[in-house]
């Protein structure tokens, strides 16, 4: 199949598609006339390299997992079960650096609030900054 047929069958765009080729995730034949050529396992693996887009890895990341995908073995399967392991762990840390963010802006939206509330009841400001004293 075309790369238009392959992209309408997994659902993506063309452009995905040579990203894939370009970043070695997906390969194709070329025809004498230059145009690509795929099977109806290519779309298998971009259904399966979008699954691994959507958990948050990167092109490099998923490129170190295909050899799972692509010569399964135990030791492949042991490399990819350390690598998804490590990417959890990344992940799960920017988890808990966006809830210490959260949590800090929160802190300031109630201290904004209370300031709002002395604007309310006329509160005296200073003079430059119009902050309460």
């Amino acid at each position: 199949m075309r790369i238009g047929e392959l992209a309408a069958l997994a659902g993506v765009s063309v452009r995905s598609l040579r990203y894939y080729e370009q970043q070695g995730l997906l390969s194709s034949v070329r025809t004498p006339g230059g145009q690509r050529q795929y099977t109806e396992r290519d779309a298998e693996r971009v259904h399966f390299i979008q699954g691994l887009y959507a958990a948050g890895l990167s092109s490099r990341t998923i490129a170190e997992l295909m050899p799972c995908a692509d010569s399964p073995s135990e030791h492949n399967s042991d490399a990819a079960l350390e690598r998804m392991a490590r990417e959890r762990e990344r992940i799960t840390a920017q988890i808990d650096d966006l809830q210490r963010a959260r949590d800090t802006l929160d802190t300031m939206v109630t201290v904004a609030r209370a300031h709002r509330e002395t604007l309310r009841d006329g509160a005296p400001a200073t003079e430059e900054s119009g902050q309460p004293r």
